[in-house]
């Protein structure tokens, strides 16, 4: 039996991003990480001028989706709030470094062993 794999995720910011008219975007997706979006990362100039700003330019390629904004660039995301922006790392960090969302576990009375997906910050 194959398992089908899963490269976007859905997500929903703790606060959101403001956008024109006070609309609040916060359902979103984000995908899978590539080399290509790590590559295009260090080469970003506002990265060589700034390294703090790589996290932007990473999310800004990485988020396909969020609420009904027409494009994710870095310039939009720097209106996040912080607890969106740590909210995003910790998701990004989460599907890119360990593969998902959820943990093995076992019950301390039986010994089953089970996955739990973690809530992350602010959901």
């Amino acid at each position: 039996m194959s398992q089908e794999f899963q490269s976007e995720f859905a997500f929903t910011l703790p606060r959101g991003l403001l956008g024109e008219g006070d609309e609040l975007h916060r359902q979103g997706t984000m995908r899978l990480a590539t080399a290509r979006d790590e590559m295009a990362v260090q080469k970003d100039s506002r990265v060589q001028a700034n390294p703090a700003y790589g996290v932007l330019v990473m999310l800004s390629r990485v988020i396909v989706r969020l609420g009904t904004l027409a494009a994710i660039t870095p310039e939009a995301l720097e209106n996040l709030f912080t607890r969106d922006i740590a909210y995003l790392r910790e998701l990004y960090n989460r599907l890119n470094q360990q593969g998902n969302v959820h943990i093995a576990a076992q019950c301390p009375q039986c010994n089953s062993r089970f996955a739990v997906e973690l809530a992350l910050s602010g959901e």
